[in-house]
């Protein structure tokens, strides 16, 4: 497995790993978004899905993306890089490809696994990160009330690390968050630990 991952590290800068139960493994690599820095620096603009592209299996890394990806195609636009994932009740739940976070109140807001979200490696790290610098974090669900007092939200994935949303466009009309909130920077260096 290290001798192939070593050949593709030579050809993409991320590699995805999968091991099977019965040995085989499987390695694929990717590239960087070529517009990382700018949605890390900026922020991206997002649309919330409709509640039929949940993900099936969320506890389970299955490696089918294929709910996330429609969602993700079927807001996608010039203005919107990214969608948000909801239930049923119009809860959200994560974007198409990363874990939400939230600023209110002095502290982190992240929705809890039992919503039906992908645990996430980088959203897992993260957890334990800021509360070992006692910081706390409120793991609730994200309802229509919750995410108006919201002073910055942003998603995590282990590839792009963190990337701020300065709009989300809704049925009730779209929010605004700020992308340059100084709380991002203590996010930020948890990714250089």
């Amino acid at each position: 497995m290290r001798q192939g991952a070593e050949i593709i590290l030579a050809h993409f800068p991320v590699l995805r790993i999968t091991i099977f139960p019965d040995g085989r493994e499987w390695i694929i690599g990717r590239f960087l978004p070529d517009d990382l820095t700018q949605k890390q620096r900026n922020g991206v603009s997002c649309a919330v899905a409709q509640p039929e592209f949940n993900r099936s299996l969320p506890s389970h890394k299955t490696g089918n993306y294929l709910s996330a990806w429609l969602a993700k195609i079927s807001v996608q636009s010039s203005d919107v890089q990214e969608a948000i994932l909801v239930d049923t009740a119009g809860n959200w739940l994560e974007t198409s490809t990363g874990n939400l976070w939230g600023w209110r109140d002095g502290n982190w807001w992240t929705p809890p696994l039992s919503a039906g979200i992908l645990p996430g490696v980088a959203r897992s790290q993260l957890v334990n990160w800021l509360q070992k610098h006692q910081q706390a974090v409120q793991q609730e669900v994200w309802t229509a009330d919750l995410v108006k007092g919201f002073e910055a939200i942003a998603y995590t994935n282990s590839v792009v690390e963190i990337i701020p949303i300065h709009t989300v466009h809704q049925p009730a009309g779209s929010l605004q968050y700020n992308p340059y909130h100084p709380s991002f920077k203590q996010v930020r260096r948890s990714f250089l630990a």
